[in-house]
């Protein structure tokens, strides 16, 4: 299934060689791809584009994965779909993701089919 053209995905990790690779797949994909390397610029790019999906790493520089996801959750009405993506095994921290609405909570390293089948689904 091809994405439309007009949807967006973000991507935020301060790994580079996980949002080289993530991209890559996302634009194979046929999705407009975005990325950031810490909370506040990916938390920047959602403001002055709007993308339809966020991918966001949990541990970042400037703003961690869930403070991104709490201010996306007080400014923005219309919801985003949000994927987190983490190496933390916590189960007190995925119930928090779950808490603030988020779409899915993948363990890192993620299947990079895996990971375009579930934007995919999510953007259908």
């Amino acid at each position: 299934m091809d994405a439309s053209p007009s949807q967006t995905v973000l991507i935020v990790d301060d790994d580079a060689d996980i949002l080289a690779s993530v991209s890559y797949a996302l634009k194979q994909a046929g999705y407009h791809v975005l990325t950031a390397d810490n909370g506040e610029d990916g938390l920047a790019l959602v403001k002055t584009n709007q993308p339809d999906l966020a991918i966001l790493d949990m541990m970042m520089p400037k703003r961690s994965g869930f403070l991104v996801i709490e201010a996306l959750r007080e400014e923005y009405t219309d919801p985003i779909h949000i994927i987190m993506m983490t190496a933390n095994e916590g189960n007190r921290h995925q119930s928090y993701a779950e808490l603030l609405g988020v779409a899915d909570y993948l363990h890192k390293p993620v299947a990079i089919d895996t990971l375009v089948a579930r934007v995919n689904q999510l953007l259908a």
